[in-house]
């Protein structure tokens, strides 16, 4: 196994380094220090600073402004902004764009691609389903009528919702004795590109367990043009999963800067004349959580290869995303948690970043789910598509 990175992959790193690194995470907004969202919008300067830097068209292709690389050089800079809390939509614009790339019509890609890529146009994806706990698709309907899509239903939880220009909101089709031809009998998912000021989109204020701004995306009626929806197969299942991957390789970044600031820490503070860190306790701690954090790696990395390459393997790609969510979710937790404690009271002290980042580290872990549920989803998987 081949861990690896191109030289494209590792110049995307060094750019990302270079744009984040004024970012100083005891500045970024505090969810302990405001009643409501921590702010009514994304970082914009950073954001162009991100376009500026080609970084949100690296994952776009050539004939639209981009670098064509891939989920793997995505994922290597999405872990560079989770350890410096970058509050941007680096990862939903992406993903969406990508989609819009592998699986939209050439009109919408020419309409979306080369402005999300210059920074212009903004976009998000409703994943997130009517509760957060089922399926995205299932939460909104699609019809087609007189040659266009009506969309109804409401997504929860949507990030930036309030800023993007377009969200991407997954919907499934509802079958017609009239339309036998166009459904095939069975419902589908699709993917609508909907702006957010639409007729017949309504949003609500949402606030995430980090503070951000996130909204209650409501549909009613909604109609939207045939370019507009991406109906091809397997579309919203990559959409999904270049998400959820992309939230990995965030645990990942965040956890890694953690447990850096926690060593960093624990090597200055003195018990008894010594510092902490040699002490076998704190020791044994910090190794268990050092261990995590190389599970969530070679897990994000495996899942990423596979969206990369499009491989096939013993199981489809879903397994490979469902154990690294498995590693993400629960690893994230226990890095912030034991960097709590080892931090003791001051671990909690505002004017230290560390309870900014157990805020980011909760909401990612309840945006990936709980581990059993992709513990079952994955036996699931493993009864369905025998090994060996």
């Amino acid at each position: 196994m081949d861990f690896t990175f191109t030289e494209e992959q590792q110049a995307a790193v060094e750019a990302a380094k270079a744009v984040f690194s004024g970012v100083a995470p005891d500045r970024v907004p505090s969810p302990a220090l405001s009643p409501g969202a921590v702010a009514d919008d994304f970082d914009r300067p950073l954001w162009a600073g991100l376009a500026g830097s080609d970084l949100l068209s690296l994952v776009l292709a050539a004939e639209h402004g981009g670098a064509g690389l891939d989920p793997i050089a995505l994922c290597l800079v999405l872990r560079e902004s989770a350890k410096v809390l970058a509050r941007v939509p680096l990862l939903e614009n992406s993903a969406v764009a990508m989609t819009v790339q592998a699986y939209g019509s050439r009109e919408l890609a020419a309409q979306i691609l080369p402005r999300a890529g210059r920074g212009e146009l903004v976009l998000t994806a409703a994943a997130n389903g009517r509760t957060g706990h089922d399926p995205a698709e299932l939460a909104v309907t699609a019809r087609r009528q007189d040659g266009s899509w009506l969309l109804h239903g409401v997504q929860t939880g949507v990030p930036w919702a309030q800023s993007a220009d377009r969200i991407a909101v997954p919907a499934h089709t509802e079958p017609h004795a009239d339309h036998a031809d166009a459904y095939g009998g069975t419902a589908r998912a699709v993917v609508a590109l909907v702006p957010r000021d639409h007729p017949g989109v309504t949003l609500a204020d949402q606030v995430s367990t980090n503070g951000e701004r996130f909204a209650e995306v409501r549909l009613d009626a909604a109609r939207v043009g045939d370019h507009e929806v991406i109906d091809a197969e397997g579309a919203w299942e990559w959409l999904r999963d270049l998400l959820t991957t992309g939230t990995c390789a965030l645990a990942l970044g965040l956890g890694e800067r953690v447990l850096a600031m926690t060593s960093e820490y624990t090597g200055k503070r003195e018990q008894f004349g010594f510092p902490v860190a040699t002490f076998q306790a704190v020791a044994v701690q910090a190794a268990d959580r050092y261990i995590d954090l190389r599970a969530m790696e070679v897990t994000l990395w495996q899942a990423a290869w596979r969206l990369a390459t499009r491989s096939s393997g013993a199981l489809p790609v879903s397994g490979d995303v469902a154990v690294a969510k498995i590693w993400a979710s629960d690893g994230v937790r226990r890095v912030v948690q034991t960097a709590q404690h080892l931090h003791g009271g001051f671990g909690a002290d505002t004017d230290y970043p560390l309870h900014r980042y157990h805020a980011w580290a909760k909401q990612i872990e309840l945006s990936l789910g709980p581990a059993a549920a992709h513990e079952e989803a994955l036996g699931d998987l493993l009864a369905a598509h025998p090994l060996g």
